[in-house]
């Protein structure tokens, strides 16, 4: 798989481009948030993330892959790069931009939540692995597609976590589903990368975020 190395402000990110890339297509693209035990300076690491050791052995991988690399303790201390990497990678010639999806696990499945709920016009589809998130504001995702994991052991991220998130999304009549692996701690990231059905169920989404979504909790006197 080959890397390219870049850099937007202060976050370095790799991007993996498919085998024999042709210039005058398009492709969908994956913006994929690693978790904590990546976190840091070591870009190296993140080029030997399980996810690129896994999709990496995909015969026909067609996405592009842009990956940042987290310098702070969350990525919630950097929601700011992660949005400004959002429009970036939709600016590129190369990028379908009715085909970008966001996929994250762990520290990376909470950001996966919270980045699509901050610009939901801008994912096809979703795919956030053992997180949580502000379920209360779910409805923000009523037009992006989520499929979301979680081991049913976990007791780093208690499943209960993503059950919430999906429930919430649902209740506001979006599309959400939810995988739960029986017997499976936290680590529930290698089965989901190994998943073929997951990476072609992305590609059936397309962006149809064309709607306004509006939020249910203005009132300052009863939300604070």
């Amino acid at each position: 798989m080959d890397f390219k190395l870049a850099q937007l402000d202060n976050m370095q990110y790799i991007t993996a481009y498919p085998k024999d890339l042709k210039n005058e297509e398009k492709y969908p693209v994956i913006l994929f948030l690693h978790g904590a035990g990546t976190r840091g300076r070591d870009i190296e690491k993140l080029k030997n993330n399980k996810y690129f050791e896994i999709v990496k052995d995909y015969k026909d991988f067609p996405y592009i892959t842009v990956a940042p690399l987290c310098y702070e303790n969350t990525w919630f201390d950097m929601i700011i790069n992660l949005k400004k990497l959002v429009y970036k990678i939709a600016e590129n010639e190369k990028v379908d931009n009715k085909k970008i999806y966001l996929m994250g696990n762990s520290m990376g499945g909470y950001a996966t939540w919270l980045l699509a709920m901050s610009m939901p016009e801008m994912f096809a589809a979703i795919v956030p692995i053992c997180g949580g998130g502000m379920y209360w504001n779910a409805r923000r995702l009523v037009n992006v597609p989520v499929w979301a994991f979680h081991g049913k052991d976990d007791t780093t991220i208690y499943c209960e976590e993503s059950e919430k998130m999906v429930a919430a999304v649902n209740k506001y009549g979006g599309t959400a589903k939810l995988t739960i692996y029986p017997q499976c701690g936290h680590d529930s990231w290698s089965q989901t990368y190994k998943n073929p059905e997951l990476f072609a169920w992305l590609l059936s989404n397309e962006n149809s975020n064309d709607n306004m979504i509006t939020d249910d909790y203005n009132d300052s006197k009863l939300y604070g």
